[in-house]
């Protein structure tokens, strides 16, 4: 088995792919979120990710990330693998971003790191219904209203989502999974989770083109 790291945002993908590589074999140690120092993520609150964290019963780990960095991201990745021993990193990615390499992927070629992307390649709507299909739930926390109305924020992906978001894609040609940023999710139950999170209260916050979803009170719920 593969001593692995998930590397972890709290959205759909990174869920799905922590999913399938468990079923393949990885043995996932640990959740690891690269950021900025002081950083402020809209769509991925790093409290939200910690209580993940917590139901997924995985240890989380930040490591600071500052320019350049290519340099900075390949240390990092040399911390994991002599520090914890990780041979493997497992990413949520499906797809190049922009038409650029795939990031990671190019900053663990260098150092001799293991690249697993299980969702690679793969079709978004298929994707899509494997998810629903595994029973996660999702909703949505960050949408860029160019291409989707601040309404969604706040919103649970499901078969209607879904179905409009290939709606969206015909008209205008969103990426079904949002991999051009389109919009962003946070996965709030699924079946690795031993206790599904419970959003008690948000509000939706607007900054530039980007509506958003502003926690005020999570919790792990009893069940």
């Amino acid at each position: 088995m593969h001593k692995a790291a998930m590397l972890w945002t709290g959205g759909k993908d990174c869920s799905l792919a922590l999913y399938e590589a468990r079923r393949d074999g990885y043995d996932v140690h640990c959740l690891v979120t690269f950021a900025p120092l002081q950083a402020n993520f809209l769509a991925h609150p790093t409290s939200f990710i910690k209580l993940q964290a917590q139901a997924l019963a995985l240890p989380h780990y930040i490591l600071s990330i500052t320019e350049p960095f290519e340099k900075s991201y390949e240390t990092a990745l040399c911390k994991l693998r002599d520090e914890m021993g990780i041979e493997t990193v497992i990413t949520g990615d499906i797809a190049e971003v922009a038409g650029s390499p795939n990031w990671i992927r190019e900053r663990s070629r260098p150092i001799g790191m293991n690249v697993h992307t299980p969702l690679w390649g793969r079709d978004r709507h298929v994707l899509l219904q494997e998810q629903l299909a595994n029973g996660f739930e999702i909703v949505f926390s960050c949408v860029n209203t160019r291409w989707l109305a601040p309404r969604w924020v706040g919103r649970q992906l499901n078969d209607d989502a879904i179905g409009e978001l290939r709606d969206v894609r015909d008209r205008t040609g969103l990426d079904l999974c949002g991999e051009e940023g389109e919009y962003h999710t946070l996965v709030t139950d699924g079946p690795s989770f031993n206790r599904p999170i419970r959003i008690r209260s948000h509000s939706n916050r607007i900054r530039d083109s980007l509506a958003y979803m502003e926690i005020h009170d999570m919790e792990l719920s009893a069940q």
